[in-house]
């Protein structure tokens, strides 16, 4: 039997904040009333600053595949190709969704270490003179691997081509931790969900939409209903939804947007860094592996470890969870076995890091995984140097 608090230190879903939890204690209100209709103004307006763009953000009672599939079918026809790029799991996933739909998917193989490569995606766009391309579709923080892609360079590669083609990003477990720009890096859908850096439970999924975006939509042939942005933002333009919403994850999320603005957007994202690169110099102590390979792209949000050889990760998640009551994400498909992930995101601080990492480092020597001591020592030393900036080394909690 576990004693004392559970440590979720997967990648998502987060933890939930106190705050959180306990704004969407309430009870439900009519979702039809004045009073709901200013809630839902306040999030749809508060989502855009997190998003970092002045144009719409549809939000939807869903997960984030479900906000992938919004995605699609609001700007693509069957048959129209697709530029995709091979980045880990859930690049792979989307890259299967699109295919259920009748889209062609020109997928650009990876080795699930690095992110995407603005270069080969120029390449690409240049080679396609018929303008064939309709969109170039990019995970930005690649879940399984702890790789991040450069969507900014990425942007800067499809201008220098003049091609047309929409640019759509997954933000699913970026927005909120990781530097994120929907306009200033002219993204036309953003898609991204309410458990990871929104610090929600599960249930709301997002899509930012550009005004090249909206234009698509209203010309693609793809059959939608629930997913319609034309029939959710005609309502959205007062706070209201064409059908019932999540209303108590709505009171969450205000609070939510409330927690991010009040630390400041480049402090949060500060903080993220600061714990993954204590996390990355743990793991490099240990003598253990980081999956991603190029430093430029190392993930904020978390930091997939490799097994050495003959060791399975599955098994040594198994020993922390029973021994420290401590929940590591697991390897998907093709890492599955071979690695395990440490979450550090949301609602985590230096103290709840050096918590998990401690766990990590104990669990090696439970296991039996060969690793040199003292890894939770190196990343002490770095989150003991103050912060650069304003930049805050916790979310700030209220008392009861």
């Amino acid at each position: 039997m576990h004693q004392g608090r559970h440590f979720l230190q997967i990648p998502g879903p987060s933890p939930v904040p106190e705050r959180v939890l306990r704004a969407m204690d309430m009870p439900v209100i009519d979702h039809r009333s004045a009073e709901f209709g200013e809630l839902g103004r306040t999030v749809l307006e508060g989502s855009q600053k997190i998003f970092q763009t002045t144009g719409p953000v549809v939000i939807f009672p869903l997960s984030g595949t479900g906000a992938w599939e919004a995605a699609i079918v609001n700007t693509l026809s069957p048959g129209d190709k697709v530029l995709m790029v091979e980045t880990g799991h859930f690049a792979t996933m989307w890259r299967q969704m699109a295919g259920r739909f009748g889209v062609e998917v020109d997928f650009v193989p990876g080795d699930w270490r690095r992110g995407a490569d603005p270069a080969v995606i120029e390449a690409r766009l240049s080679e396609d003179t018929a303008r064939t391309i309709k969109a170039v579709m990019v995970v930005h923080n690649e879940t399984s691997t702890g790789a991040t892609s450069r969507i900014a360079e990425i942007r800067a590669a499809i201008d220098r081509t003049g091609h047309p083609a929409l640019l759509m990003v997954d933000t699913i477990s970026s927005l909120g931790s990781v530097d994120y720009r929907h306009d200033e890096w002219k993204v036309d859908v953003s898609v991204s969900c309410s458990q990871k850096g929104f610090m929600l439970p599960p249930g709301l999924g997002f899509n930012a939409i550009s005004e090249k975006a909206l234009a698509a939509s209203r010309t693609n042939k793809m059959p939608r209903s629930y997913f319609d942005w034309a029939e959710m933002l005609k309502p959205n333009a007062k706070g209201f939804f064409p059908y019932t919403p999540a209303t108590n994850l709505l009171y969450g999320l205000r609070e939510a947007i409330a927690m991010l603005l009040e630390e400041g957007l480049d402090n949060v994202f500060a903080r993220h860094q600061r714990l993954a690169a204590a996390t990355r110099a743990a793991v490099n102590h240990w003598g253990l592996e980081v999956l991603c390979q190029e430093p430029s792209e190392f993930s904020p949000v978390l930091t997939a470890v490799l097994m050495p050889p003959g060791h399975d990760a599955d098994q040594f998640r198994n020993v922390v969870l029973d021994n420290y009551n401590m929940s590591l994400g697991s390897g998907l498909s093709k890492v599955a076995g071979k690695v395990f992930r440490i979450g550090h995101l949301g609602e985590c601080n230096a103290l709840t890091l050096l918590g998990a990492l401690t766990g990590v480092e104990m669990g090696l020597s439970v296991a039996g995984v060969p690793h040199r001591s003292g890894g939770v020592d190196v990343a002490m030393k770095l989150l003991e140097q103050r912060p650069q900036g304003n930049a805050s080394p916790h979310l700030k909690i209220v008392g009861t």
